[in-house]
């Protein structure tokens, strides 16, 4: 049986402390990500409101909702491109209030954006490395005068990055310009950036937006073998139902900045709630 078409099955949801729920292998570990009570308000228009949500160490978690619902709006309070007016966001259970972009992605928070965000100019294993860059051991003084130190390091990130590339078969491509690529190579390039920062918890703004059917299978697979490669947690916006039923064992529905509904896919494909805020109230006849 082919990788494409191999069944996965769902794991069975629990409940966790507060209205969460996380994979029953995840339970008896401590969520990588916890939202309690999380909202913002820009002037008088709040954003997004009372948003509560934990995701396992290990799980591939969906935030779907319709356009302008407040699901990038969301990622940008995870990784503090805004600070939230109120509420608590805690990674591996450390409080990330008064942290910056930088620190939230030193805990752990990697995150790729609805528009690509490549170094075009530079090489596709240039943009890899810079993930790399808090792994780097050689100081200002060592890449400066390219002393021993700086030449094993760098030997060390040009394997790491080459080895990061061979997730999406990439690695061919090492040394092309990074912004000659097609479009979906890449997304699959910022994905392995986001990668190349270690991180216990991967964010993914719409990843298969721009890509074929046969595309988006491979990132669904990708996917997969990116969280039991590394054992990380991923969570993702997408507009794809497929892709998001497919892959995401929970989900969070978000519409108008509150969530009206989590659940497994099953759950939410049955749900009213969803079903009206994507299809619309039904006119009485």
């Amino acid at each position: 049986m082919s990788e494409q078409n191999k069944s996965y099955p769902k794991p069975k949801l629990v409940p966790v402390p507060s209205t969460n729920i996380v994979p029953e292998r995840d339970v008896d570990k401590r969520p990588i990500l916890e939202c309690r009570h999380l909202g913002v308000d820009f002037g008088g228009l709040t954003a997004v409101d009372d948003f509560n949500m934990a995701i396992g160490r290990t799980e591939i978690a969906g935030l779907i909702g319709p356009n302008g619902a407040g699901k990038t709006t969301v990622f940008n309070l995870l990784t503090k491109v805004y600070q939230p007016t109120r509420g608590t966001v805690m990674v591996d259970g450390r409080d990330t209030a008064g942290k910056n972009t930088i620190q939230v992605s030193h805990m752990g928070v990697a995150r790729t954006f609805q528009n690509i965000r490549l170094f075009g100019n530079l090489s596709v294993e240039d943009n890899v490395k810079i993930g790399l860059h808090n792994q780097m051991r050689y100081g200002t003084f060592s890449g400066i005068f390219r002393l021993p130190r700086y030449w094993k390091e760098e030997k060390v990130a040009r394997e790491r990055a080459l080895e990061l590339l061979s997730i999406f078969d990439m690695q061919d491509m090492a040394g092309h310009q990074a912004g000659s690529l097609p479009y979906g190579a890449q997304r699959r390039l910022e994905i392995v950036r986001a990668l190349a920062t270690n991180p216990s918890l991967l964010l993914l703004d719409e990843p298969a937006a721009g890509m074929n059917p046969s595309e988006t299978a491979e990132l669904m697979n990708n996917i997969r073998k990116i969280r039991d490669t590394f054992q990380i947690a991923i969570m993702l916006i997408e507009h794809d139902m497929n892709l998001v039923m497919g892959v995401c064992e929970g989900i969070c529905v978000l519409n108008f900045g509150r969530i009206i509904a989590k659940g497994t896919p099953d759950d939410i494909q049955a749900n009213p709630a969803v079903i009206e805020a994507y299809l619309g109230r039904r006119k009485e006849a």
